[in-house]
């Protein structure tokens, strides 16, 4: 089995670039972390060209270019409590009419979300709040991959999480390594045959370095952003062996599974 994510040349800026937006960033955030490594991609987006002090450390209202209300939104999201709390109550994205990705600004005027949507609203409060905005795939076979946005305490991983059913939800900061977070996950990430599907997690996926008008003030769909987190590094959970022998969920499993926190609208 692979270890924790380690540097991936496609996706890291360069030597130079990250020493001088190390210098602004905490300990566990510098490049002699193993846990994390600013992850950017020239080929499905274009990197962000704006201030050092931003990509480096915290996100100003006139820099995300979002409007004074859209902005005291997430500023009085402060804690990463706050910003679950915040995405619990928002209706869920059921993407009537079509898929979607929507940015920050459209989940704000639209007033709903799933998962890559809400996580790139938490990441983007978080990094109003000054942490680093990082999201992690999961990775899923037979099924939907589901993102999530990290954060750390007192050196500890864990993750805000957009989602309709009582799976997949909010982990609290005790996992020592990103793995470990990953895989509390397995148990419960299951497909409609109650097939275990979770194989894998990706590196943390910096949102620094992507330009704000993609993804936080664009209105259209931020397909570019869900590409590019699909395509860095990810790591095995299970060996193909372990997969194969993994038990279906249960009956009362599956009868908990069907619980959902928003109910899809009825058609007029």
């Amino acid at each position: 089995m692979e270890g924790e994510p380690s540097t991936d040349t496609r996706f890291s800026v360069s030597a130079a670039a990250w020493t001088g937006l190390e210098a602004g960033l905490p300990g566990w955030c510098r490049s002699g972390s193993p846990d994390i490594r600013m992850a950017q991609s020239s080929r499905t987006c274009p990197l962000f060209s704006g201030s050092l002090e931003l990509r480096a450390r915290l996100a100003r209202r006139e820099d995300l270019g979002l409007t004074s209300a859209e902005f005291s939104v997430l500023a009085r999201l402060s804690t990463p409590e706050k910003i679950q709390g915040f995405l619990d109550a928002l209706p869920a994205n059921f993407e009537i009419g079509g898929q979607t990705c929507l940015s920050v600004r459209e989940v704000l005027r639209r007033r709903r979300a799933h998962c890559i949507e809400g996580a790139m609203l938490a990441a983007c409060a978080l990094w109003v709040h000054g942490e680093p905005p990082l999201l992690m795939d999961l990775r899923a076979e037979r099924d939907y991959d589901h993102v999530v946005v990290l954060f750390r305490r007192k050196g500890h991983w864990g993750a805000i999480s957009k989602t309709n059913p009582p799976v997949l939800r909010w982990r609290d900061p005790v996992y020592r390594t990103l793995r470990e977070l990953a895989m509390s996950y397995l148990h419960e990430y299951a497909n409609d045959r109650a097939q275990k599907t979770l194989r894998s997690y990706s590196r943390p996926f910096d949102l620094r370095g992507l330009d704000p008008e993609i993804w936080v003030t664009s209105l259209k769909n931020c397909w570019d952003v869900g590409e590019a987190v699909d395509e860095i590094r990810h790591y095995p959970l299970v060996t193909k062996r372990q997969a194969r022998s993994l038990r279906l969920r249960d009956a009362m499993e599956r009868k908990a599974d069907a619980l959902l926190e928003h109910r899809r609208p009825r058609k007029r």
